[in-house]
């Protein structure tokens, strides 16, 4: 099982939290003073709060910030400032992370990047309102805007805004449900990645083009190119989520097979490899999963994987070719991205800095 999950690479030579620095310091900045504002007695929510954002000091626990990352670069390569845009950068950060305090209670995951989860810390009860809370500042921080947009464009940004956490609820809705599927396909697939990551990182291009030009057809280009960048993005975590090791990706070793999340590796070998091998990735996957639609009693547990099967799971997953083939569709999410990236019509130094994000996610 090592070799399976040290052999696997894609790294790219760009790091964002070096390459932009500035602006991501800025959109911190932007966040916490969101936080800043409240007191009183219910104080120690917002440091709870700080804590899973990683604003508590811990800078290594921050992540990448990609979403508002995406968000301020695709203003300041229409205007030539990001700066204006921040509060929306600030607003697309905490409502993704309203979703990731969600995501961790539903998936009962006890660490995110290399710590304990809220819910771990404080309890199931507490860490939802956090996550509702999350989402309330959200919406606040849009209303900042107002200080530089008027109230039409405000508007049409939180339009936009309320569509896609609709969409990444959808999408939530059926990872979940397909964990208790055996016949979920590589179209189901596309489907429910393109309504969570690939949306919400559509929505961030999207935003930034909406506060900058009033031309439709601009602001479609960008969200399109958001959308396959989002694509590729979720293709490539799913990779590193089934064949890196911890120290590499910032995820349990081989944790998504350990859950039997219905990544693109395992969805696309269960519908392409061989008869034989299709069979025995069924039994091992599905093992303790009685599929329901919500009108039954509660599915049973799955019971644990054991490392045995998770070795002969990446094994099946590498002779069917799932893995090259999982990286071989995320690099055509990535090109058509930058394909879109030319047909932009920004700023020239504004296309270098949204193409060397572009290949932050994936390689070539």
């Amino acid at each position: 099982m090592t070799r399976l999950l040290e052999e696997v690479g894609y790294p790219s030579g760009v790091d964002i939290r070096t390459e932009f620095s500035r602006i991501l310091a800025d959109i911190e900045t932007e966040m916490s003073s969101v936080l800043d504002e409240r007191d009183g007695h219910a104080r120690s929510l917002y440091e709870m709060l700080s804590y899973h954002l990683g604003l508590d000091g811990d800078a290594s626990v921050r992540g990448k910030r990609l979403r508002p990352l995406l968000g301020a670069l695709a203003y300041q390569s229409l205007t030539g400032d990001y700066r204006p845009a921040l509060p929306g950068a600030a607003a697309v950060e905490l409502g993704h992370n309203f979703s990731l305090v969600h995501d961790d209670i539903e998936d009962a995951d006890l660490e995110r990047r290399h710590r304990p989860t809220l819910w771990a810390i404080w309890g199931i009860p507490l860490a939802i309102n956090a996550g509702d809370a999350l989402f309330a500042l959200s919406r606040l921080a849009l209303y900042r805007l107002l200080d530089e947009f008027s109230e039409t464009r405000v508007l049409a940004l939180m339009r936009i805004y309320d569509e896609t956490c609709l969409a990444l609820c959808e999408g939530q809705y059926l990872d979940i449900s397909f964990e208790r599927r055996a016949d979920v396909t590589v179209d189901a697939y596309l489907e429910m990645i393109g309504r969570k990551t690939a949306a919400l990182l559509a929505a961030s291009v999207q935003a930034g083009a909406i506060l900058a030009t009033d031309d439709a057809d601009v602001i479609e280009a960008y969200r399109r190119f958001g959308y396959d960048l989002g694509m590729a993005f979720q293709m490539a975590d799913d990779v590193k989520g089934t064949f890196w090791n911890s120290t590499e990706s910032g995820k349990p070793e081989a944790g998504d097979v350990r859950k039997r999340k219905k990544t693109l590796p395992i969805v696309w070998a269960l519908q392409h490899a061989s008869a034989e091998n299709r069979e025995r990735l069924a039994v091992i996957y599905h093992a303790g999963v009685r599929a329901t639609d919500g009108g039954g009693p509660e599915p049973q547990a799955a019971r644990q994987m054991t490392d045995d099967e998770v070795a002969e799971v990446l094994s099946l997953l590498e002779e069917s070719g799932a893995r090259e083939h999982a990286l071989v569709e995320a690099r055509r999410y990535r090109d058509r991205a930058l394909d879109r990236l030319e047909t932009l019509p920004c700023l020239p130094e504004g296309k270098r800095e949204l193409a060397a994000l572009v290949r932050s996610v994936i390689a070539a």
